[in-house]
């Protein structure tokens, strides 16, 4: 087992304010080695060069390493509340839509070729989907020409579990084995605790798993908690970790967690979060 996990923090936490260099300082300032960049253009602009190629820079002269890039999840810069349109969904069963979403994820992709992030998480489908084959069609097709496109700029897409009937740990490996696409996982606790549980998850998508997204719920809701610190979370954090410390080097320990009025410093209590999860071990070794 490995002692201590690679240590990062999604930009998720901030999707609400303008994603700047100077966050990102914070972030190396707090001791995290990785970030993901969550594409939400009220926050990250994938569309905006200027904002863009100023992250580019810092990460150009910083230590702080771009591990991951979240994939647009919206169009518009309202978290969807433009419309129905907003929505980007590779499973969509609509050519003509379906199309929209794959050049709004082909101009967010771009960003790697001024931001060396190694990996691309994606989702199937939209939060509590129907299962339907003919969505995973969709997917497939939409994928195969992804794939290419990023592999051609060093980026592998993961495909991450979410609370829908077609993105369950066991649906996603059914998924990639059916269609033979070589696709990595990225291991979201928190969806897992919605869907068919974290350890059920975790050993169905197993070696395909290349990141995580760890955060906090109730069992129902995609509330993004904090790890110990928010009310209302129920994921067995030792339980979790004990999984997650199963698989040496296979993945980093990334939080993807929701901004809280009730936590006005965030970042230190990221470090809180991480140092308390790091000081998680099985119970015959906490009672030797």
């Amino acid at each position: 087992m490995v002692d201590t996990l690679i240590h990062g923090i999604s930009s998720h936490l901030i999707v609400n304010h303008r994603l700047t260099v100077s966050w990102l300082q914070k972030v190396q300032d707090t001791g995290l080695e990785l970030v993901e960049l969550f594409c939400a253009r009220q926050s990250l602009d994938y569309r905006n060069p200027r904002q863009v190629e100023e992250i580019a820079s810092w990460f150009r002269d910083h230590t702080l390493k771009p591990h991951s890039l979240h994939l647009p999840m919206f169009s518009d810069e309202e978290w969807g509340r433009s419309g129905a349109s907003a929505a980007i969904n590779i499973a969509e069963v609509d050519r003509v839509r379906r199309r929209t979403s794959v050049d709004e994820l082909k101009r967010a992709l771009e960003m790697a070729e001024s931001i060396p992030f190694r990996f691309a998480i994606q989702h199937i489908g939209v939060g509590r989907d129907p299962f339907d084959e003919r969505k995973y069609d969709a997917a497939f097709r939409v994928l195969e020409e992804l794939n290419v496109f990023a592999r051609d700029r060093g980026v592998e897409i993961l495909l991450e579990n979410i609370p829908n009937e077609l993105s369950s740990g066991e649906r996603l490996v059914r998924f990639v084995e059916e269609t033979h696409l070589r696709n990595g996982f990225c291991f979201d606790t928190g969806h897992a605790h919605i869907m068919e549980g974290v350890e059920a998850a975790f050993d169905a998508m197993g070696e395909r798993i290349r990141s995580t997204h760890v955060h906090d719920n109730d069992g129902e809701n995609d509330i993004h908690l904090f790890p110990y610190l928010a009310e209302g979370g129920t994921v067995d954090w030792r339980k979790t970790m004990k999984l997650l410390r199963s698989r040496e080097k296979q993945y980093p320990l990334l939080l993807e967690l929701r901004e809280a009025a009730d936590i006005p410093d965030p970042l230190d209590a990221v470090r809180r979060v991480l140092d308390r999860l790091e000081e998680e071990r099985p119970y015959e070794e906490n009672e030797r």
